[in-house]
């Protein structure tokens, strides 16, 4: 299974060097020189990582044989991908993308939604999920509120805030 962990943005300079919008919590481990990803499209073919280094608060890439700013220009939008065989199993402490989406969101007993996203985000992550009404929530990854992932029987277990849904689950019917 393949893992997405950046999609490449806009050229920077002349030679080569693109930004990334950085989709993993790890970067200075997965975008060191030597890197290959798998690109989608498939018709970029793979890229392998020259040179990482940040700009402030945004991540440039070189890759081998892009050497122009036109050459960077092509690769636009483009999604890298790594094999998820290829993790390390000290990677386990969390929890990626495509093994939480679908998942339902419980508290107690009630579903209250399902995950449709995970945005990793540089202070903390927030899960994505469609309420059962139809309204986006979005919650905080952190064990206070998130104390229970249960991947095999495809729920994980929320203790909300007050406020972060309104259950109640007599008044579920009673619309008025």
């Amino acid at each position: 299974m393949q893992l997405q962990v950046a999609r490449i943005g806009k050229p920077h300079g002349i030679r080569g060097e693109v930004t990334v919008q950085v989709l993993t919590d790890a970067p200075e481990d997965r975008f060191v020189p030597g890197t290959e990803f798998v690109v989608e499209p498939a018709s970029v073919g793979a890229l392998t990582v020259d040179s990482a280094r940040w700009n402030k608060d945004i991540l440039l890439l070189g890759f081998e044989g892009v050497e122009t700013r036109n050459q960077a220009e092509a690769l636009r939008g483009a999604k890298l991908f790594i094999e998820t065989d290829e993790l390390d199993e000290d990677d386990d402490e969390g929890w990626y993308e495509h093994e939480l989406v679908g998942l339902d969101v419980r508290v107690g007993d009630a579903v209250v939604g399902k995950v449709t996203g995970l945005r990793t985000l540089p202070v903390q992550d927030l899960i994505e999920v469609e309420a059962t009404d139809g309204k986006e929530i979005l919650i905080p990854f952190v064990e206070e509120i998130v104390p229970e992932v249960n991947v095999g029987e495809k729920y994980l277990l929320v203790t909300p805030p007050p406020g972060l849904f309104d259950i109640n689950v007599e008044d579920a019917g009673d619309n008025a």
